[in-house]
């Protein structure tokens, strides 16, 4: 890993890697958007209401703006980070996205396959197509986490933190801003919600708990599990209190997903939460929410370092990635640019949008004069707005 991005970029130059899905993220959109359906495309590309928080993370990303620092030695880099006493090779993870069986027929299994033949963490979704031991079997000894859509079934949402400790994933993540589903206008508009047809309920209709809720097995009566699913998905009575039922029933660290105000940081800190997640789930829940990046220093320094704080909502290229880690965040998920990886060419696709991002982040990091993603910190960017108050100042002062 100490000169990857020169690596792929020579080996892509030379002609020894034959590339199957495009460089660029918004043609690697574009494809998937000419491959899939209208239903599937916009239930990943889309976002609540009229997507301003799909805009306000990119524009949160542009706002913030990399300084490079000249002559310092950057011929080695290293991109490794620890978290939670594992040390991984780089700050990549995959994020927890559900039901990816619609955009292809393998879905989670070829991301999670993809994941672990790069060494990248891959956190696998409550609402996969296929259940968190299938893709625990295909992932060997690679690193993996479980993300939980906490039921409001306890019963249930125990069996799976359960199943997940059993089957070798080391972290726990709760994602907090989805207790119901937001008003998602092209969804709305195309009907279409693909866990009424059996796709994406894998955990649960695997579930020996929620098994036991049905007069019939769902393989017999899958319209009954599909309604069983709709009543308890999610819980939207959950308050801070609840958080000890977690610790009753895993011993994994536990990170909550969807952090987004410092005070609720804070609490984080001050319930034994072991790990942050600043996220708006990528513009998919509440309309005109903060775009996460503006977020992440907020959260960096009401955490004040006392757990990590990754980061999630907007990433698509390697230049973001070294944003977010420069304001605090310890790792950074990927979430759309391989869902179209995937689109395109399956378990490669998912391979190559890891190895570009990755290699971009490393070239973008030795290019803006560090050599270590340890060593990045805020003094390497700039806010637009903080530049204009300068040259403001300045020109008020020269008149």
């Amino acid at each position: 890993m100490r000169q990857y991005g020169n690596k792929v970029q020579n080996e892509i130059y030379q002609g020894k890697v034959r590339p199957s899905i495009p460089f660029r993220f918004e043609e690697l959109e574009q494809r998937a958007r000419e491959k899939l359906a209208d239903g599937p495309y916009y239930y990943v590309a889309g976002g609540a209401g009229g997507e301003e928080t799909m805009r306000a993370n990119r524009d949160s990303l542009d706002r913030w703006q990399i300084v490079p620092r000249m002559l310092n030695n950057v011929e080695q880099r290293d991109l490794e980070v620890t978290l939670f006493g594992e040390t991984y090779s780089s700050p990549l993870m995959l994020a927890p996205i559900g039901v990816q069986s619609i955009v292809h027929s393998e879905g989670e299994l070829a991301s999670a396959r993809a994941a672990a033949s790069m060494n990248v963490p891959f956190i696998a979704s409550s609402a996969s197509t296929y259940s968190l031991e299938e893709i625990a079997a295909v992932m060997g000894d690679a690193p993996r986490w479980f993300q939980l859509y906490w039921s409001s079934d306890p019963e249930i949402a125990a069996s799976m933190l359960g199943r997940a400790e059993a089957s070798g994933y080391s972290a726990i993540v709760v994602t907090l801003d989805a207790p119901m589903m937001a008003w998602r206008e092209s969804d709305l508009e195309n009907t279409y919600l693909p866990f009424l047809s059996g796709e994406g309920v894998g955990n649960y209709v695997s579930d020996p708990v929620f098994r036991s809720r049905l007069k019939h097995p769902p393989e017999s009566d899958p319209k009954a599990a599909a309604l069983l699913w709709a009543k308890v998905f999610g819980n939207a009575r959950l308050t801070w209190a609840d958080l000890s039922f977690l610790r009753e029933h895993t011993t994994l660290p536990i990170l909550l997903k969807g952090i987004l105000h410092p005070e609720d940081a804070k609490l984080a800190v001050d319930h034994g939460i072991d790990g942050i997640i600043v996220s708006n789930h990528g513009g998919r829940q509440v309309d005109g929410a903060i775009g996460a990046l503006d977020s992440l220093p907020l959260i960096s320094n009401a955490v004040n370092g006392k757990i990590p704080v990754l980061f999630d909502s907007g990433i698509r290229r390697g230049a973001d990635v070294v944003k977010a880690l420069a304001l605090g965040a310890s790792s950074v998920l990927l979430g759309r640019p391989y869902m179209y990886g995937l689109t395109l060419a399956g378990e490669e696709g998912v391979k190559e949008v890891i190895r570009n991002v990755m290699a971009d982040l490393d070239l973008t990091l030795a290019l803006s004069g560090q050599s270590s993603i340890s060593g990045l910190d805020p003094s390497l960017l700039i806010h637009v707005d903080d530049l204009q108050r300068k040259i403001d100042r300045k020109h008020n002062l020269q008149v």
